[in-house]
């Protein structure tokens, strides 16, 4: 039996990583991803990626608990050699994320540690746990933001968490690079998703002064990105490693 490539898309059952996990099938990779807490829409991508042929399966998993990632390990190499005969994945993109909007001076510690747990040190470990179960040549693609490179009132946190993500990127390519693993950041602008509760998709002038200062003259959608993280997971796009591919449709150029 032929085995299909396997990614594990963190943050799948909705926007962006829905989109990325049915892009993904539509190249015909086989994908597990994981929910925080909505096991319903998360089936619903499941059945649509086995409506295009491809194998997926969801599994529960809050990125930003560290604690759980082993017993997630278990279940996600257990499963694997279940139903393909071995454990290994091949891609791993760290899509998963919460929004905060508070200004610096109002940015309280709690806040600050939640968005540290899940942005951060949770792409950090989770992706040190899935290592030994990624096959040499394998793709790992992070997910950042365009508020690493300018500037919004009000995402202090969020956009300097992401800005270490893409330093940690640049270091697993030179860690990794002896096993063939490439690593790259895909950094989208704003995108109308329910992302921070659907804030850029429905306050009619955050979507209109975003698209104002977008080369393209709009605001991003998901149909947008997930095609980008599925071509870098392609055989064309291998010599790709250690770079930060933003897909803003030229937003404050």
């Amino acid at each position: 039996m032929t085995r299909n490539k396997i990614a594990l898309v963190t943050g799948g059952s909705r926007g962006l990583g829905r989109n990325m996990a049915i892009s993904l099938a539509k190249k015909g990779i086989d994908v597990i991803l994981t929910y925080n807490s909505n096991k319903e829409e998360a089936d619903l991508v499941v059945s649509s990626i086995q409506s295009l042929g491809q194998r997926a399966t969801a599994f529960q998993l809050n990125t930003g608990d560290v604690s759980s990632f082993d017993s997630f390990i278990k279940q996600l190499t257990s499963h694997l050699q279940e139903q393909t005969g071995q454990p290994n994945i091949d891609f791993l993109i760290n899509n998963a994320g919460t929004a905060l909007y508070a200004a610096f001076t109002d940015t309280t510690e709690e806040q600050f540690d939640t968005v540290y747990n899940i942005h951060y040190k949770g792409v950090f470990f989770l992706t040190q746990k899935v290592l030994p179960y990624m096959n040499n040549g394998g793709r790992i693609i992070n997910i950042s933001s365009g508020l690493a490179r300018f500037a919004f009132t009000g995402s202090s946190a969020y956009g300097s968490m992401k800005g270490a993500i893409e330093v940690l990127t640049r270091y697993l390519a030179k860690e990794l690079g002896p096993r063939g693993i490439a690593a790259n950041v895909v950094a989208p602008g704003a995108i109308e998703t329910d992302f921070g509760g659907g804030h850029v998709r429905d306050d009619k002038e955050t979507n209109a002064h975003i698209a104002s200062v977008t080369a393209l003259g709009r605001v991003g959608l998901p149909d947008d990105i997930g095609g980008v993280v599925a071509f870098l997971c392609t055989e064309e796009a291998r010599w790709i490693n250690g770079q930060r591919i933003e897909v803003s449709g030229g937003m404050n150029l």
